[in-house]
This record gives C-alpha cells, sequence and structure tokens, in this order.
C-alpha cells in the first residue's frame, strides 16, 4: 500500500513527565504508552476473521498524525473479479488490521521434532500439565509468554510515525513496534495518530497474547488520540477494532460507521464492520460490507474476509478460488502462511486430506512456526490415522499456547487412545483458562459453551450458550445452544437450533453431526441417518470422539432397520 509518512507533532508540554508515574486510578498519557513491561514472546491465536486491503485511490489512513493524503490508485484486481477468474496482481502487506489474519502472530518455538524418546507417561503427563498451567498463568498477567517466537508478518495497522522505522512496519514486528511508540510518545504527547496506533498496537498484544490486561491500555491510549483530535477516524477504527476484540460486535459497528463517515476509505473500518456483521450474524448485510470494501480496498485481507462471508453462504466453490487467488498474489511470508492455513482448513472441512497437508506444508514452509498451520496439520492428521504424529504435533502447541481449541482435541485423542488421565487434564486446562480468562473481562461463552457440553459442567455449558445466542444470534452460537440443550436432555427444544445453524448452507461436519444426534435423541431416526451420513461423508474425521459416535449411532439405525 502506499503510505505517505506523516506527523503531527509538537514539543512535549512542560508539565507532561512520560517517566513520572500516575495514580493508578487515572494513568498518565506515559503510563498508558509504557504499559507493562514488554517482553519478546511468541504471539497467539486469535479466533476471528481476516481482514487487511491494498489501497486504491482514497484519501489516506490518517497516518501518524492523522493527516489525511490521497494514495495512488491500487491496481489489484477486486476479489468480485477473482471469483469470476480474472487474473491478479500482487496484495500488499504492510498494514493489517486487527482482524487481518486470525491467529496471524500465533507461533511456537522451533519446528516439530519427529524422532524425540518421550518421557515416562505419568512424569511426561505431570510436566506437560504443569507447563500448560504455567503458561496460562503467565499469559493472563501485564507481561506474555517468552518463548522466543517471532513475527514476519504484519500485526497492526501502523501509522509511519517518527517512532517506527520501515522495516518495522514491514516485518510487522509488534513488540518492537509498541516499545518505538511508547518511546515516540515520551517525546511526542499529543501525537494522536500514534496515540491511536498504540492502541492498535495493545489490542494485537491482547489477542495475540491472550492478555486481556492490554485491553484498558488500549482504551486508554485509543481516548486520548480522540482527546487530541475528536472524530479522527484512525482512533474510530481502532475503537471499533477494541470493541470487537472485547466481543462488543454493536458497538464495534457504530464505532465503524463513525469511522467510514469520516473516513470512506479507512480500512480497518471497512475490515472491522465486516467482522461485526458477520459476528452478529446480519450475514446478507456482511456480503454488501464485504463487497464495499472489495471495490474500495481489494487485497489478500479483504479476499480472505470475502471467501469467509461465501462460505458461511455454502458457496465453497467461490471461498476457494478466491483463497487461490489470493494465495497465488501473496508475497509477505506471513500473508503466504496465512492464506495457506486458510485454503488447508478449507480443505479439511471438506474431507480432502491430503490437499489441506499440502496447504499446510506450504503454510509452514513459508513460516515453520505458524500455529494454526501446525495445529490444522495435526487436525489433518488425526483424521487421517496418523494419530502419533497429531498427538505430537498438539502438544508443541498447547505447551506454547494452552487455549480450548487445540486443548480438547489433544483431549480428545488422549481419550480415542484411552488415556483417560491425560485427557481429563487437559479439560481441566480448558476449565482454567475460561476462569482467567473471565477474571479479565473476557467473554469465553461462545469458546467454551462446546466444550463443557461434551467435557465439563452441561448446565454451566447451556447457561453459556444461551448468555451467547442473546447477545448475537449466528450459525455458531445456534450449533452451540442446540448441542448445549441435547447434552441437558432437551432435545425437542434444541432441533429448531440445530436447523438454524445448518439453515445457510455452511458445510461443517460437526454441525451435521449435532444435528442428527438431537433429531436421533428426538425419534426422527430418518433425518438422524440423513445428518450423520452427511457428516461423516463432508469430513470423516471431523473429531476424534464424534465421529466415532456417529458411526456408532449409524451402525445401531442398521440394526434397528434390519430387526424390522
Amino acid at each position: 500500500m502506499g503510505m505517505s509518512p506523516r506527523t503531527n507533532e509538537s514539543a512535549p508540554e512542560k508539565d507532561t513527565d512520560p517517566d513520572t508515574p500516575a495514580p493508578a486510578q487515572e494513568p498518565s498519557e506515559s503510563a498508558v504508552a509504557e504499559g507493562a513491561e514488554v517482553i519478546e514472546v511468541t504471539e497467539a491465536a486469535d479466533d476471528g476473521r481476516p481482514g487487511k486491503a491494498t489501497a486504491e485511490d482514497r484519501p489516506g489512513d490518517a497516518l501518524a498524525g492523522g493527516d489525511t493524503s490521497a494514495d495512488q490508485p491500487g491496481t489489484t484486481p477486486t476479489a468480485e473479479a477473482v471469483g469470476a477468474g480474472e487474473p491478479g496482481g500482487s496484495a500488499s502487506s504492510a498494514a493489517a488490521t486487527s482482524r487481518d489474519r486470525t491467529s496471524t502472530a500465533a507461533r511456537v518455538p522451533g519446528p516439530r521434532g519427529t524422532g524425540a524418546t518421550r518421557p515416562e507417561p505419568a512424569r511426561r503427563r505431570v510436566l506437560s500439565f504443569v507447563a500448560c498451567a504455567a503458561a496460562l498463568a503467565v499469559a493472563f498477567t501485564g507481561g506474555a509468554i517468552a518463548l522466543g517466537g517471532r513475527d514476519d508478518g504484519p500485526g497492526v495497522s501502523l501509522s509511519s510515525s517518527g517512532g517506527i522505522s520501515a522495516a518495522q512496519l514491514a516485518r510487522g514486528d509488534l513488540d518492537s513496534t509498541v516499545r518505538a511508540l511508547q518511546a515516540h510518545l515520551k517525546q511526542q504527547p499529543r501525537d494522536f495518530g500514534s496515540w491511536s496506533t498504540l492502541g492498535l498496537a495493545y489490542v494485537e498484544q491482547a489477542r495475540t497474547k491472550g492478555d486481556p490486561s492490554r485491553y484498558p491500555q488500549a482504551e486508554k491510549a485509543v481516548e486520548r488520540s480522540l482527546e487530541l483530535r475528536p472524530d479522527n477516524d484512525q482512533a474510530l477504527a481502532a475503537r471499533a477494532a477494541l470493541a470487537a476484540a472485547r466481543h462488543q460486535f454493536e458497538k464495534a459497528l457504530k464505532d465503524a460507521d463513525r469511522a467510514l463517515k469520516v473516513n470512506p476509505y479507512s480500512e480497518r473500518a471497512l475490515s472491522t464492520r465486516i467482522d461485526a456483521l458477520v459476528e452478529l450474524g446480519r450475514y446478507d448485510e456482511a456480503l454488501k460490507a464485504a463487497k464495499l470494501a472489495d471495490s474500495r480496498q481489494p487485497g489478500v485481507p479483504v479476499f480472505t474476509r470475502y471467501a469467509y462471508v461465501h462460505e458461511l453462504r455454502g458457496d465453497v466453490k467461490t471461498a476457494r478460488r478466491v483463497l487461490k487467488q489470493a494465495l497465488a498474489t501473496s508475497t509477505a511470508p506471513g500473508d503466504m502462511a496465512y492464506v495457506a492455513t486458510q485454503l488447508g482448513q478449507l480443505a479439511w472441512k471438506q474431507g480432502d486430506y491430503k490437499t489441506s497437508l499440502d496447504y499446510y506444508a506450504r503454510a509452514l514452509a513459508a513460516d515453520d512456526t505458524y500455529l494454526p498451520a501446525l495445529e490444522g496439520r495435526a487436525r489433518a492428521q488425526a483424521a487421517s490415522g496418523d494419530t502419533e504424529d497429531a498427538v505430537t504435533g498438539l502438544e508443541q502447541v498447547v505447551s506454547g499456547y494452552p487455549l480450548p481449541g487445540p486443548l480438547v482435541v489433544l483431549g480428545e485423542l488422549y481419550e480415542a487412545e484411552g488415556r483417560t488421565t491425560e485427557a481429563r487434564d487437559q479439560y481441566a486446562l480448558v476449565n482454567a483458562w475460561t476462569s482467567i480468562a473471565r477474571a479479565n473481562g473476557v467473554n469465553a461463552d461462545l469458546d467454551t459453551a462446546l466444550a463443557a457440553a461434551d467435557h465439563g459442567d452441561k448446565k454451566a455449558a447451556l447457561r453459556a450458550a444461551r448468555a451467547e445466542w442473546q447477545r448475537r444470534e449466528t450459525v455458531h452460537t445456534a450449533d452451540a445452544l442446540a448441542w448445549a440443550l441435547h447434552v441437558n436432555g432437551k432435545d425437542e427444544e434444541a432441533l429448531p437450533y440445530a436447523r438454524r445453524a445448518t439453515a445457510t448452507g455452511y458445510q461443517d461436519a460437526t454441525f451435521l453431526y449435532h444435528r442428527g444426534m438431537i433429531e436421533y435423541a428426538a425419534g426422527d431416526k430418518k433425518e438422524a441417518r440423513a445428518r450423520l451420513t452427511a457428516a461423516l461423508d463432508l469430513n470423516p474425521g471431523f473429531s476424534p470422539l464424534g465421529a466415532k459416535e456417529a458411526r456408532r449411532t449409524l451402525k445401531a439405525l442398521k440394526a434397528a432397520e434390519a430387526d424390522k
């Protein structure tokens, strides 16, 4: 993206001392800028969707000091054109939104080993559990997990202020960027553009490191930017991204719209608007928003958003085609790793494990520490019957980033092998993560409802699922509520939600499995058989335990029919 570095700097105010601590109830500018001590970290994944865009002719993103300047018209074709099979140009990766590449910064240290001798099982289990618990404890402090990772891809949309080098922008070194901004704002505390950029950087640190203590810092930084320059689009877009990260999607939509009134070409606001509409279940509006963003800011992040909106509508063909074009036009390692991983996930959902593994290999060739690719590869290996390598890979993932998704899969793989004690340890860590997250103001209801339904407190799962459904009605919240109702014996109530989850055409074997099991429990054997068969036809290895249960239930249905 053609970015014209601009600043809005002035000499420090005489009454401002960046090194003087402020009272706890009202942090000074310096305190907000400094935040907690920044440690070299392994950046972790986020459950959000991607979004970044290259620039067309636009009034600018209010760089550094918030001034606007027209970028040169871009030549990147739109996703609409790509969907029609037109050739693509190169995609910029210099600036990304807070949801640019879901899990873009997620890393684990070093490539996965394949020949290491395993320790004695009991000792190994204790060490693994303690290590994961320690990682959880550290992840939610003011610091971060110091695992020596790095990020070759962009993390946030950055101003080219005097405190940030072009090299830092290009490689997207988030922690270096934060330190540079902190130092810069000590000298230039009235640079409103850098305050908004710092706020965005804190949002990214919170999301990628699992550290919600950064959110209040982000809020202070963004509000300081708005105090210095009311209604500047950078800060409004940053506040929208912060709201989305906190799962306050109505607020995110409102702030994104405000930012777009100021600057209709704000890439972050355009992207966050799509995210908010998707997460609110307003899919028709999300498609319109994606097309609008695509017309204004075509590029890799918009392509991936555009693809996901189509995937949610059951249009896998368009999603795949757009993602392939995005990969073909990607040049930065971070973009290549992200898009290849998205293609791997899409192939895995369709049961094409060989293609899935090929894409994960491409992602890891671009970045051999990219956590979503490592996790995706392990899932594909498990589905292909390579359980040993799958377990080894997931053990590596959770040792550095113990979040519910990989913990549950690893626990289910252990359980499928009869390693019930080790499985329980993983599920206990999910509960620990939930407690820590909620204590730090994170809404973890959707993230944990399904885990609790299958491996924890079923009543708590239902409470969480109902609460999330009240906030937003999406295919994912419908599925979570349906399953939570089912495990609590409320199958008749669950059925409408299970049908709602599959109504858009979104192809997810877990959704089909859940609906089939609910229909089976409700006595609709014909529909149950159809749904369970469809789930296994689509993705026969969708879950270590769920796929096994689907086969068992189908066998029982066939036996019952044979006895008639």
